[in-house]
């Protein structure tokens, strides 16, 4: 087992990473021990995974199983309700325990319910979903979808650990874990080169999910998120930099409809699209473009976005987080390793737009 800390004063928490490590868990049972737990999950993954809990939750107090509909469809207001009112119904106090058991949908939603419930409870992720170990579980981002924008409903609360076992990718479809490397690949690309070059040499091993690959895969991507959250936790600088792709993907999501795209997916496309744009305003060359490109198609995911005109993309854009009073800003490689947050001339975005959709 491989272990990291997100260093965040007295708000540090530990991720351990490796193969097989929910049963027993010791440091989940230390946390649980004499308290209310809730194990938040879908029917698909808590019935996989929850019974491999029961050794480390042994101690609890009493113990409260929560399923919410599979699907980013579902990351709203309805479902934090279903939470919020389990937790009310079973009269959990406020030294109660979260638990996320699922990918970055439950992820997210069960930290929003955590930093929302009694005015703020710990949690715990376990994240179940290639993209949720290496990238969503970590950060304290928690949020649920409006329909007029993805994540927009949120709060920074970070998690008192995370579980990422890669036994549970084994049970995986394909698309999940395409769309879990597309992040990591994202990680590549802003913060080290080499990493970059090490996906690309072992993409077919970990999408067989190969135990060894995997782990030191995860490994590297939690370094690298866990290194800027500790520099930048609550995004007003360098961590605006791991958004690489994510407000073209963001649009893509939101415009296709919750679901329809994975985020992977999405953020795969607009990393491609981001990285057009990087090289139209003179900061990277082709050849870096066509890299990428070639890296994410390898990984099987999308290189291209919906065929909507600019401006349905625009107005998309428009209400992303990052936006300025409106007018979005954009994530750009500065060259492999580095990137930067900025805006761009509208002539450039638009030929972007126009080369990379469709």
């Amino acid at each position: 087992m491989c272990e990291l800390r997100v260093s965040l004063g007295d708000r540090s928490y530990p991720i351990l990473i490796g193969a097989g490590i929910l049963a027993g868990s010791e440091a989940l049972a230390r946390l649980a021990a004499g308290r209310q737990v809730a194990v938040v999950s879908n029917d698909t993954v808590g019935d996989l995974y929850e019974p491999r809990l029961a050794a480390a939750l042994a101690g609890a107090a009493s113990r409260l199983s929560i399923r919410l509909p599979d699907g980013e469809q579902y990351k709203n207001y309805e479902s934090l309700d279903r939470v919020f009112t389990q937790l009310l119904e079973h009269r959990f106090d406020r030294r109660c325990l979260l638990v996320a058991l699922g990918g970055g949908v439950i992820g997210d939603l069960t930290g929003c319910a955590a930093a929302l419930y009694q005015r703020g409870v710990d949690f715990v992720q376990v994240p179940t979903t290639l993209l949720a170990q290496v990238d969503s579980s970590v950060g304290g981002k928690t949020a649920i979808n409006h329909r007029l924008g993805k994540n927009m409903i949120g709060a920074f609360h970070q998690p008192r650990l995370v579980l990422a076992d890669v036994e549970t990718l084994r049970t995986l479809p394909p698309r999940e874990l395409s769309a879990g490397l597309a992040e990591m690949i994202k990680h590549g690309a802003i913060a080290d080169p080499a990493y970059l070059e090490r996906l690309e040499r072992d993409l077919d091993a970990l999408l067989s999910c190969e135990p060894v690959a995997l782990i030191a895969a995860v490994l590297r991507s939690c370094e690298i998120k866990a290194a800027v959250v500790a520099a930048d936790e609550r995004e007003t600088g360098v961590r605006a930099t791991l958004n690489f792709g994510h407000t073209f993907g963001h649009a893509i999501e939101t415009g296709m409809g919750y679901g329809q795209w994975l985020h992977g997916e999405a953020v795969g496309a607009g990393m491609v699209m981001a990285a057009d744009l990087s090289q139209r305003i003179g900061l990277i060359e082709a050849a870096v473009v066509e890299r990428l490109r070639g890296t994410i198609a390898a990984a099987r995911l999308p290189v291209r976005g919906p065929a909507w005109p600019a401006e349905r993309y625009l107005e998309l854009m428009s209400v992303d987080k990052k936006a300025q009073q409106g007018l979005p800003t954009f994530v750009v490689l500065e060259r492999l390793g580095q990137a930067s947050q900025r805006r761009v001339p509208d002539a450039a975005l638009r030929a972007t737009l126009a080369a990379c959709t469709g």
